[in-house]
């Protein structure tokens, strides 16, 4: 899957979950660790946590399985890493 696919991808799902305030950073030439950062917000610890265990979900069905994740047991503040 293409970078661009995995980004827009990730966007239809916190479309999808209600996700609130979302950003897209595009960071190509400034690191070399990743193309895009996505932002959003939840509007509990509940919503956090289920939008991102809908978006590690959702890229694993499409062939992509995050890399890692970090914080969604807790759902204060959810990391989930797509390659």
């Amino acid at each position: 899957m293409q970078v661009e696919q995995l980004r827009d991808l990730a966007l239809e799902i916190l479309e999808d979950m209600k996700a609130q305030d979302i950003k897209i950073l595009d960071v190509r030439g400034k690191t070399s660790i990743t193309d895009y950062m996505i932002i959003a917000s939840g509007n509990s610890d509940r919503h956090v946590k289920a939008i991102a265990e809908a978006v590690m979900f959702k890229a694993k069905h499409a062939g992509e399985p995050p890399i890692g994740t970090e914080g969604v047991s807790d759902g204060e503040l959810a990391l989930v890493d797509l390659n």
